[in-house]
């Protein structure tokens, strides 16, 4: 008995590997985070390999193989062109700013300050050795807890 579920699954593992594929489809369908996508990518060309032939074991080397490529390779691109229209929220919009500094930024001294939007944020210079004097133009760079960082501010 035992034999006979081995050897089903061992003539099937196609039609495994496709029902992987049309799972990992559909998680990704409702979750939109690019997680499942890359592996959903490792099945079908597993699937392709077992209709070629392939042993269980290949086909499993495939797919774990084509997945991380997939994932390490591919997904820091995606992320980067295909969420260009995302709202950035919270802290995030504050980067890239260009802000007028309303106290001295000393970070040795611990000082600097800067309204943005109505709020009053601490600020800090990317560099250390860095003075920047009240009602100076600065970029925020960072953002670390509730501190911008800041570098001068250059007109191009």
């Amino acid at each position: 008995m035992d034999q006979g579920i081995v050897h089903v699954f061992m003539e099937n593992t196609a039609l495994i590997w496709l029902g992987l594929f049309i799972i990992l489809i559909v998680i990704e369908l409702f979750t939109v985070g690019l997680t499942t996508i890359w592996f959903a990518g490792g099945a079908l060309t597993a699937m392709i390999a077992g209709i070629f032939g392939a042993d269980i074991l290949a086909q499993i080397l495939i797919f774990l193989a084509v997945s991380c490529v997939l994932l390490i390779f591919t997904r820091p691109w995606a992320m980067k062109h295909l969420n260009q229209k995302r709202v950035r929220t919270n802290y995030e919009s504050e980067i890239g700013k260009i802000i007028k500094l309303t106290e001295k930024v000393d970070n040795r001294n611990q000082t600097g300050k800067s309204i943005v939007d109505g709020q009053e944020w601490t600020v800090r210079s990317k560099d250390d050795r860095e003075i920047l004097e009240e009602g100076t133009l600065a970029k925020v760079i960072a953002v670390s807890g509730v501190k911008l960082i800041v570098e001068k501010y250059e007109e191009e």
